[in-house]
């Protein structure tokens, strides 16, 4: 039996690994991952753990789909490499195009491919720059994001990225970016205010927003179906349509950041479809290929195209993309990734599952460190608090949720800690054994956890 095998048929809470000193461990140097397979991963020493963030995000097949490696070694012998430059193409660009197209909301027609999400990012930006200045609207050129929104951390992406640490020292924001209040309801929604009217109460704070700065002057709002990165963040009740509506009135277009929400991720297709979101553009990456292969897509509408293909044409050509823009064998696996997903109901399961993931974790909502547990699908946050009732954070912000990221190693579990906030993303294929073994290692390690914490006089 290996090592995988014997993981998935005892407790992971019992596989407790020989090291116990966390911090010698840390100062040894970086966790080397050697292989993986299924839902598991492990490392250099043959310790092995549940990968119970998709690495990041983004493997939503799991570390060892055979056909994923069969379809990247078919291209790699039939076209290693070709561009997409001149009016060249190839066909498994074309395929992958068309299949978004078919995938996505029907308004979205036309897709430019890159290599990763922050150049996606970076690319919708520079479309809607030029879609303005090919209309004249020289002015319209400010984009609308959300504080604690992660988009990327190139110099655009990162500028619509709503999360300080990745401005400091970096001279971001860059780009004329506007942040506005994160739609984080346990947080920020005042006493008494149901769901539906802190969404409202944000709406009108982006219209406010837009008139001050002049709506000829907003040309894009950006945001993530549900915030990942910035702390596992549901939109509330009635959001989307809210910001919509808004947007619509001032001619402000809306992107969809699907790059962590795309391809079953919420137990849906797509984010747009949970929350009910039109986009004028969608960003697609990670689970595009199971992240086999760097690949991004962006998806726009016919409006929008039309300008694009108009303006190329009066000035030569539209100079955007880079050299592995639409890699043939990314592109391959990206097909073979979507077939896989369809063929065996990854969608459906995650919904299936992720209701288990949902619902298990809410029964830790007693706890005394648990203050909020929120999500959606397998995308799951368990917020850790000082005081349940005053929600008070942490005087030493971010101390506790470093301690169990490092415990949960211990026993055989790989989460995320974002400040005080517990991450969880596993992999579309997980099973309800799976969600078990992951409940149980993260119950043990958040006992630990206690103990640790009030030897530490954490308050």
């Amino acid at each position: 039996m290996s090592d995988f095998d014997s993981l998935a048929h005892r407790d992971v809470a019992n596989q407790i690994h020989p090291y116990t000193n966390l911090a010698q461990h840390q100062e040894s140097g970086p966790l080397i991952i050697e292989r993986g397979n299924g839902i598991r991963v492990v490392d250099s020493a043959g310790r092995a753990y549940i990968e119970a963030m998709s690495g990041l995000w983004s493997v939503g097949l799991g570390f060892s789909e055979q056909r994923l490696v069969d379809a990247a070694t078919r291209q790699f012998q039939k076209l290693p490499y070709y561009h997409s430059f001149s009016h060249k193409a190839h066909s498994p660009s074309i395929e992958l195009a068309s299949r978004l197209v078919g995938l996505t909301p029907d308004n979205l027609n036309h897709v430019h491919f890159t290599n990763s999400g922050s150049e996606a990012n970076d690319a919708a930006i520079k479309i809607v720059w030029y879609v303005n200045n090919a209309l004249g609207r020289s002015a319209k050129k400010k984009i609308i994001a959300r504080k604690q929104g992660y988009h990327g951390a190139t110099i655009a992406s990162g500028s619509l990225t709503g999360i300080p640490s990745i401005h400091q020292d970096f001279d971001l924001p860059a780009i004329p970016v506007r942040h506005i209040t994160c739609p984080y309801y346990y947080r920020h929604a005042h006493p008494g205010e149901t769901e539906a009217d802190f969404s409202r109460r944000l709406a009108l704070e982006l219209e406010e927003l837009i008139l001050s700065e002049g709506a000829d002057t907003i040309a894009a709002f950006i945001g993530e179906p549900l915030i990942a990165a910035g702390g596992v963040i549901p939109a509330p009740e009635g959001y989307w349509q809210e910001i919509q509506r808004v947007c619509k009135r001032y001619d402000v277009l809306v992107i969809a950041d699907e790059i962590i929400t795309g391809f079953g991720r919420l137990g849906v297709m797509f984010g747009a479809d949970y929350y009910g979101i039109q986009p004028d553009i969608m960003v697609l990456s990670k689970q595009l290929t199971s992240s086999y292969q760097p690949l991004a897509a962006i998806l726009v509408s016919s409006e929008i195209n039309e300008v694009l293909v108009n303006q190329s044409a009066r000035l030569g050509s539209f100079v955007h993309g880079f050299t592995t823009t639409g890699h043939p064998v990314a592109t391959a696996v990206a097909l073979e990734n979507i077939k896989i997903i369809e063929e065996r109901g990854l969608v459906e399961n995650a919904r299936v599952v992720g209701s288990k993931l949902q619902a298990e974790l809410r029964h830790l909502s007693d706890h005394p460190l648990v203050g909020d547990v929120r999500g959606a699908g397998l995308v799951a946050g368990v917020e850790l608090v000082a005081d349940k009732v005053s929600k008070k954070q942490f005087d030493r912000a971010g101390e506790l949720g470093a301690y169990i990221f490092r415990r949960a190693h211990d026993y055989g579990l790989i989460i995320r800690a974002i400040g005080d906030t517990i991450a969880f993303c596993p992999p579309l294929i997980s099973t309800q054994a799976d969600i078990d073994q992951i409940l149980s290692a993260f119950e043990h390690t958040l006992r630990d956890a206690t103990s640790w914490a009030n030897a530490q006089g954490l308050h």
